[in-house]
């Protein structure tokens, strides 16, 4: 008897502290941040507004900035920081097969639109300002400098 085991994936981001991003389109310029954080953000086909919530009250309340004595203590608001959030369905990749990556678990735009502009404004209520963003299916150019480096994967799955 074969026994299969699945890898439960949800809702999954890659934080980075960043001392400024920004986003182009066709050459084009299309949103910036200063200081903050850089969010990618890749959609599972089962995610939900449970996960919108717990993952977005993570991002906007994870200590990862330096108090005065350099330890990674304040959040994003302690420190009026920005957040420049970006769709990226790679972040679903499966490479247990071949070397072409397969993304079957990455939920179709019908699926990952609506909870991609309800993961914005969930974080804009939880951090009480407006955040910056990709375009949803766009050829992005991400330009970052990466603070520290200090980069944090979450998966609302694994709420550790």
């Amino acid at each position: 008897m074969e026994i299969k085991v699945y890898q439960i994936i949800k809702m999954r981001a890659v934080i980075q502290r960043v001392l400024k991003a920004s986003v182009t389109i066709e050459y084009q310029f299309h949103s910036e941040i200063k200081s903050g954080l850089l969010v990618f953000l890749g959609i599972e086909n089962e995610d939900n507004e449970e996960d919108i919530k717990w993952l977005s009250g993570k991002i906007t309340q994870m200590r990862i900035f330096n108090d005065e004595n350099g330890l990674m203590n304040l959040s994003l608001d302690d420190v009026d920081g920005d957040i420049l959030l970006v769709s990226q369905f790679t972040l679903h990749a499966s490479t247990k097969k071949g070397n072409r990556p397969s993304f079957i678990h990455a939920a179709k735009p019908i699926l990952a639109i609506p909870l991609y502009e309800k993961m914005i404004e969930q974080i804009q209520t939880d951090l009480g300002k407006p955040i910056q963003t990709g375009v949803f299916g766009a050829d992005m150019k991400i330009e970052l400098l990466n603070d520290g480096p200090i980069t944090i994967i979450i998966d609302s799955k694994n709420k550790q």
